[in-house]
């Protein structure tokens, strides 16, 4: 009977040198197709690197290891110049792109809109800026005079959210599961998103913004308000010169999506908007309640140059919704319950100009 004696350390060398080469050609020819981000994935040198050790490590450790330093240091090179080449495609790519194209200017056309919308509620005007004063007290002239309005630090703002869970209406482009009646903890669809977007806006037009996304009305509603006080106030203690504070809401008047008011910007629709500001009638210090009345007027003022109809008659009401932390705090609530999230973000783009504007 014959042997057949077979050397097995020829075959495990050939066999490994003709994987090598495998690698090798195939890494070159994916390169000359300039299939770069292909070889990235694939061909990194901690990938390659980590593939072979992988492979061999258990056939011969000492009998290869001088052959595979070797291989290594032919390829090389050129792996790690595809790397520096992606490296530097990806810093470019990460830059976030803007979901829409649409820019609104401060010479925009305005329409009025009624669908979905309600008559409007005030019982007091000052300048252009119309007043539901819900509050105990009598807004004098005084009260609601401009003259002495005075914020010495109108660049620097903090954006933070009391019922951050606040969402809009599905819609195509934004659908997604409320995690309870048109609230959700993905901040992708809630306020937190609407205030990315002025963070965004306000940042690129200079001011420096502070974005807080804690969640204050989750798991629990009840006690917002003073969670939402602890975090402001943690966040003023270290940043003492800022001066206006947004607190963004969604309002949640009407039924569902029967609630959504707008108004057409540049053949746009807009989600209107609402300031809220509270006093010390509630019994509660509140000393900066009529310099937080004149900041909104200040602000619904521009918003009436600008955008005439972009923003509802002003509320206040006795509750200060911690307001009482800075002489320019004021809730925004963004659209309604029937309000889609496309037509906030637009707001967004508004509010960064009217902002911009006033101070």
């Amino acid at each position: 009977m014959n042997v057949a004696i077979i050397n097995l350390k020829g075959i495990s060398k050939s066999f490994i040198k003709l994987i090598i080469s495998i690698i090798f050609l195939s890494l070159l020819i994916k390169f000359l197709i300039s299939n770069v981000k292909s070889l990235q994935k694939v061909f990194s040198f901690e990938t390659c690197s980590s593939v072979y050790t992988s492979f061999f490590y258990n056939i011969n450790e000492e009998k290869y290891e001088v052959d595979s330093l070797e291989i290594l240091k032919t390829v090389s090179p050129l792996i790690m110049a595809l790397n520096e080449e992606n490296e530097m495609e990806a810093e470019i790519e990460e830059i976030p792109k803007e979901e829409n194209d649409i820019i609104i200017s401060k010479n925009a056309t305005i329409e009025a809109v009624s669908e979905k919308n309600i008559e409007e509620n005030f019982n007091v005007t000052t300048g252009t800026t119309k007043i539901r004063n819900q509050s105990d007290y009598e807004l004098t002239e005084d009260i609601l005079s401009l003259e002495d309005f005075n914020l010495t630090n109108t660049k620097k703002i903090l954006i933070y959210h009391t019922h951050t869970c606040e969402s809009y209406t599905p819609s195509e482009q934004y659908n997604y599961t409320m995690t309870g009646n048109y609230r959700t903890t993905d901040n992708n669809y809630n306020v937190v998103r609407i205030g990315d977007e002025l963070s965004k806006y306000l940042t690129n037009k200079g001011f420096e913004v502070i974005h807080d996304t804690t969640y204050h009305d989750y798991p629990s509603y009840s006690g917002s308000y003073e969670r939402s006080l602890e975090t402001i106030q943690e966040i003023l203690n270290e940043n003492q010169d800022i001066q206006i504070v947004i607190d963004l809401h969604r309002d949640a008047v009407g039924d569902g999506s029967s609630y959504g008011p707008t108004v057409k910007i540049d053949g746009q629709s807009v989600a209107q908007m609402m300031l809220v500001v509270g006093t010390d009638g509630g019994g509660l210090e509140h000393p900066n309640w009529r310099q937080n009345i004149k900041t909104a007027i200040k602000i619904q003022e521009t918003a009436n140059l600008l955008y005439p109809g972009l923003f509802r008659p002003i509320i206040v009401r006795n509750s200060r919704y911690n307001q009482h932390v800075t002489p320019g705090a004021f809730i925004i609530e963004v659209g309604a319950t029937g309000n889609t999230l496309e037509e906030c973000l637009l707001s967004m783009q508004c509010l960064a100009n009217i902002i911009e504007e006033a101070f």
